[in-house]
Order: structure tokens, then sequence, then C-alpha cells
């Protein structure tokens, strides 16, 4: 079984960074999840897919996967899109040129 070490990306309803500053490591899934016939419910065996351990590095969380003997994955984070310019910005005072038609 191997382990996801990740930095979480920013919700659709998050401008800031909050919550996407430290590197998270969670087991992938040793088998595959059912659904309990009766009501419906999904299930699974595989109790390590509901842990998620928080790391300020990404260095502590590959010392911890090592020092505990799992196989690990590491997903790099994904650059930002530039910064789009407000309708607004086109009229301030400060701008170093001069927009124009």
């Amino acid at each position: 079984m191997t382990a996801r070490i990740f930095k979480p990306a920013r919700t659709a309803m998050q401008s800031g960074v909050a919550k996407t500053k430290r590197w998270i490591l969670e087991h992938e899934l040793a088998e595959p999840r059912r659904v309990e016939p009766l009501m419906g419910w999904t299930s699974s065996a595989d109790m390590r897919q509901q842990v998620r351990l928080f790391f300020d590095t990404k260095e502590e969380a590959i010392a911890y996967a090592t020092r505990e003997g799992l196989a690990y994955r590491v997903e790099e984070p994904k650059k930002a899109a530039p910064r789009v310019m407000a309708y607004a910005d086109n009229f301030r005072s400060n701008i170093p040129e001069p927009w124009t038609h």
C-alpha cells in the first residue's frame, strides 16, 4: 500500500491561502469501497483511509514515511495562474502605463 504526500489546493470558495500551507500524508485505498445493500451507504474495511497526517514541510512527511516503512509518492503543488487584473484597475491613477484604446 502506498501513501500520497501532497500540498492541498485552495477550494473553489476560498480566496486566501488558509489550509494550503501544510503537507498532507494520506494512505491510498487498499481495497475498493463497497455499497451496503440495505441502506446504500458506502463503506470499507480499510481503516487507514480515514487517517490524514499533517506536516509543516515536505521533508518531514517523507522522513515519517521512510521511518514507518511506507511506500510513498510525492505530488508537487502546481503553480498558481497569473493574477488577472480587475476592471477597476484600468482607471487607477498610479498605473505605470496609461490605458488607451
